[in-house]
């Protein structure tokens, strides 16, 4: 009789039924992504193992103890500088440009530390960061010591996840294979690799928002806060109000924002012009829709660091950022 593989006992919790499984503790979820990390599990358990999780939904405590792993495997630069936000940025863009990047620029010429990690290509027809930022002329980091030093200099860095955790970023590309995409795709988004007090999430789901919160708390994490963005992306949509969920040193909260655009303005982009960005940064092109959301993405972040005490003043604070932006910079 085969000897039962090290792996198969994970399996048998999540998946012996309706009544019999049960979600994995923090500690088994710890061990099972550990070996997943070392890929020392068959590829027809880890099929098995991510499609029950898809199915079932991820669930906090299994969440957390992924991310342990993950964190655990990190090879992180011995002169690590103190990042204000870490930036998940997964989705990629298909109706709107990705105005989340003018944002995050603005932001950083402000003086604030921005880690942004993510993927490329999973999905045919949206355009990802990393491609943007190359057609902008913004150098992508090679790996964590690069984004360090970057971040250090320059105050923002990119580092696709294939750089942190190449395991990762093969388990993503399995959506080609699977047909759906993984916890993978959420447990990813949480890494904070860089440790930055404040941590920006995004859902496309309202049912993936608690899950979110609830992980960074056992996760320990200081300031957080998720909301609905443009197409999964961390990026307000103006024209629509908006909840945001926080979690602040413990506190959970939430606040909601009225939209400040007419919806007029809000047709989708049927070019998806890159090019676009450039003029947009350099004050010529001035369309409503892609300047609400710049300001409006930075005062979300504004008020998650800490440095708006609400609404009103985020957003007067974020116009403010955008009008003192350095325009030569792109």
């Amino acid at each position: 009789m085969p000897q039962e593989h090290p792996f198969a006992p994970y399996i048998r919790i999540i998946g012996k039924g309706p009544r019999l499984s049960r979600p994995l503790t923090r500690q088994e979820a710890f061990e099972a992504g550990t070996m997943i990390l070392n890929e020392e599990v068959d590829p027809v358990q880890l099929g098995a193992f991510l499609c029950i999780l898809r199915v079932r939904t991820e669930d906090p405590e299994e969440g957390a103890g992924f991310v342990d792993a993950v964190r655990a495997k990190i090879n992180k630069p011995q002169s690590l500088p103190q990042v204000d936000l870490d930036w998940p940025s997964y989705a990629g863009k298909v109706r709107q440009l990705p105005y989340y990047l003018l944002a995050v620029l603005a932001l950083a010429d402000s003086d604030v530390k921005i880690f942004m990690h993510g993927v490329e290509g999973h999905t045919d027809g949206r355009l990802f960061t990393a491609q943007t930022l190359r057609e902008l002329g913004i150098s992508i980091c090679h790996n964590m010591e690069d984004a360090a030093q970057r971040l250090q200099n320059e105050n923002f860095a990119y580092l696709s996840l294939e750089k942190i955790s190449p395991v990762l970023q093969k388990i993503i590309d399995l959506k080609a294979t699977l047909g759906v995409r993984t916890p993978v795709n959420t447990f990813a988004r949480m890494t904070n690799a860089f440790d930055a007090k404040n941590v920006f999430q995004c859902i496309t789901h309202t049912a993936y928002r608690e899950i979110h919160r609830d992980c960074a708390d056992l996760l320990g994490q200081q300031r957080m806060c998720v909301f609905k963005g443009e197409g999964g992306e961390i990026e307000r949509r103006p024209a629509k109000p908006v909840t945001i969920q926080f979690l602040i040193d413990g506190e959970r909260f939430e606040e909601d924002w009225p939209a400040f655009l007419d919806n007029d303005h809000a047709a989708h982009d049927e070019d998806m012009d890159i090019s676009r960005l450039s003029k947009i940064w350099q004050g010529q092109d001035t369309h409503p829709y892609a300047l609400a959301a710049i300001t409006g993405t930075i005062a979300i972040a504004l008020r998650l660091t800490g440095k708006a005490k609400d609404e009103p003043s985020a957003h007067k604070m974020a116009q403010d950022i955008w009008a003192n932006r350095r325009k030569d910079k792109i």
